[in-house]
C-alpha cells in the first residue's frame, strides 16, 4: 500500500522575512533550521563586540556596532531566501505533478 501524503507546504516568504526582521533568527526557526540562526546570532554578537572595540571612541551606535548589523542583514536574507526557494521548488513539484497527472496524452493539432 502506497500511502499519497503531501509533504506540508512551506512558510509563506513574506512572514519568515517579518519575523526576521523583527527578531533575528526567528526566521529560521520557522523555516526549521534553528542551528543556523543560532549561528547567525553568534557572529552578530562576536562582530558586534570588535566592531565596538575598533571604532573610535565618538562613533555613533550605527558606527560601533556595523559588523553585528552587516551579519543581521545578511541573516533577513538568507531567511528569506530560504522561504522562497522552498516555495518555489513546491510550486514546480506541483506543477510538474499536475502534467504528468494527464496521463500523456496529446492534444491534435
Amino acid at each position: 500500500m502506497t500511502s499519497t501524503t503531501k509533504a506540508p507546504a512551506p512558510p509563506n516568504p513574506y512572514l519568515v522575512l517579518g519575523a526576521a526582521i523583527i527578531l533575528p533568527a526567528s526566521g529560521h526557526v520557522i523555516l526549521g533550521v534553528p542551528v543556523r540562526g543560532l549561528q547567525f546570532i553568534f557572529f552578530m554578537v562576536i562582530l558586534a563586540w570588535v566592531t565596538m572595540k575598533i571604532a573610535p571612541p565618538d562613533a555613533r551606535f550605527v558606527g560601533r556596532h556595523a559588523g553585528g548589523l552587516l551579519i543581521y542583514a545578511l541573516s533577513i536574507l538568507d531567511a528569506y531566501k530560504i522561504a522562497r526557494i522552498r516555495t518555489a521548488k513546491r510550486v514546480h513539484s506541483e506543477r510538474h505533478q499536475d502534467d504528468t497527472a494527464g496521463g500523456g496524452a496529446q492534444a491534435d493539432i
